[in-house]
């Protein structure tokens, strides 16, 4: 793939610092977690070690910064800004302005490291049927809500996600409802508002489309940090 971007043109946290702010403050009440005996609970619930975790969510939210680049797609025009804001949220995209067309990339934080873990999740506590019930769910209310921002990507509200996630997941199962909720929340992101929007992309002008970055990263973070929450609670208040 031909391109004139300079390498540090593709690497951008999706997201301003206010936001990556919260994200930082989120990780650090693991340490509270942990003192509350919650995170143990949730590692027992997923089969995931503790400090294994805690990684994971460390590495997501630094992989939020680095886009792999897949395709390259012709556009008409590119449109480029600092910020944008949308959902009251401000969320930071590149200026490009020599861009010839727009960049398909997969984000390391919100796709490929969410992705490999469902994948364990998956086979690990055998919720073939009931991770692609609940991954249909997701993904058919996330592109109902996904909405294609000129400029920008897909951007979809951050809150909503986690919420229809948690409900779909408890509805389906109880027991394990925690890894339920990472599959089909992450997973549902990703296939209903960047995959299905994948034809809406060349039109929008944007430099650069992030497959689990962008509008989409928070919503699937966001999830993740909810199905671990939910995990240790649940041990935690039937303990």
């Amino acid at each position: 793939m031909s391109t004139f971007l300079p390498p540090s043109a593709v690497q951008y946290f999706p997201v301003s610092l206010p936001f990556l702010l919260i994200l930082a403050a989120l990780l650090a009440m693991m340490g509270v977690l942990v003192a509350l005996r919650l995170l143990r609970y949730a590692s027992e619930s997923m089969q995931v070690s503790e400090p294994a975790l805690i990684l994971i969510l460390g590495l997501s939210l630094l992989g939020s910064y680095i886009n792999i680049p897949v395709a390259h797609l012709p556009a008409h025009r590119i449109l480029s800004a600092d910020q944008i804001h949308f959902f009251g949220i401000t969320y930071v995209i590149p200026v490009l302005r020599e861009a010839r067309g727009t960049i398909i990339a997969v984000n390391v934080g919100g796709a490929v490291i969410p992705v490999v873990l469902s994948l364990y999740l998956l086979v690990r506590h055998r919720l073939y049927v009931l991770a692609a019930i609940a991954t249909t769910c997701v993904a058919i209310v996330t592109h109902w809500l996904a909405h294609p921002v000129p400029g920008f990507g897909i951007a979809l509200p951050i809150f909503v996600p986690a919420s229809v996630t948690a409900i779909i997941a408890l509805a389906l199962t109880r027991r394990r409802a925690a890894p339920l909720a990472y599959i089909s929340g992450s997973c549902g992101v990703l296939i209903g508002a960047d995959l299905m929007n994948l034809g809406a992309v060349p039109a929008l002008g944007a430099p650069i489309a992030s497959i689990g970055g962008a509008g989409t990263f928070d919503g699937i973070y966001l999830t993740g940090l909810l199905a671990l929450l939910y995990a240790g609670l649940s041990r935690y208040l039937t303990d």
